[in-house]
């Protein structure tokens, strides 16, 4: 996973492209949760944590803009 540091060094195109990614392999991750077991539930806590965290980044780069 990518770290805070390496989050923010990232641009807006690379934050976009990350979080859709991040946001479908939950997706994956949930569906697969409900049809069978997880190896790594974990994987889905991991997943929507960067979410946030990205989204996080792009707000507050958002109101530095403003």
């Amino acid at each position: 996973m990518s770290t805070n540091t390496e989050l923010r060094e990232m641009s807006d195109e690379q934050l976009d492209a990350t979080v859709k990614e991040a946001a479908q392999t939950l997706f994956r991750l949930r569906f697969q949760s409900q049809s069978e077991r997880l190896n790594t539930p974990s994987e889905m806590r991991k997943n929507r944590r960067l979410i946030a965290r990205i989204k996080t980044i792009q707000r507050e780069r958002e109101i530095a803009a403003k």
